[in-house]
């Protein structure tokens, strides 16, 4: 029997070193992320560029205003919210939506999504409408066109009726400022 200790294999060895260099390197990969100035709490949107989607919703009845028609975005740059009742942060950024609807260069425009008709209209009561039109999307499929991942979302359309901007989340006054209001001014900039 030796004494001396034996050199394992080389495949052991890198057995042995793998686990370290999968760290290293997924440590490496999250270090280049958040040194790259890029916002990672940012979700694209496929739809950013192409034209809203087609949609044609009923009224929330009693609002006295019309659905959601996309046929309705020609010419116009539109914010279209999406909002419900049951929805906290919606609560929360509503607000800065009746800000927003002091600007009369654009129109406000909601898709209520798979909410009560009553509990909208006592949210929209209770707290102001914002909005020119409201469009009730009681089953949530219209929302899936749109590529809508929860509420509140809001999606500026530009005069030619495409997708210029998704912001996901709800609205502070720090980010309709600076993310928002660029985005809506460059679409009214557009000649149409």
């Amino acid at each position: 029997m030796s004494s001396e200790t034996e050199t394992p294999p080389p495949s052991r060895r890198l057995f042995v070193l793998l686990p370290l260099l999968v760290f290293l390197g997924l440590a490496g990969l999250f270090l280049s992320q958040l040194l790259s100035g890029r916002d990672v709490s940012e979700v694209p949107s496929a739809l950013i560029g192409l034209p809203a989607p087609q949609t044609n919703l009923p009224a929330l009845e009693g609002a006295n205003l019309p659905g959601l028609d996309s046929r309705a975005f020609a010419g116009k740059v539109t914010l279209v919210n999406v909002f419900a009742s049951w929805c906290a942060p919606c609560r929360e950024e509503h607000p800065v939506l009746l800000a927003l609807a002091q600007d009369k260069r654009f129109v406000m425009a909601a898709l209520n999504y798979k909410d009560q008709r009553e509990n909208a209209r006592r949210f929209l009561g209770d707290l102001g409408n914002p909005f020119q039109a409201i469009g009730v999307d009681e089953a949530g499929r219209t929302a899936i066109d749109w590529g809508v991942y929860g509420v509140p979302e809001t999606f500026v359309i530009g005069k030619d009726g495409k997708i210029a901007y998704k912001h996901v989340g709800p609205l502070t006054p720090e980010s309709a400022r600076d993310l928002l209001l660029p985005q809506i001014n460059k679409a009214l900039a557009v000649p149409g």
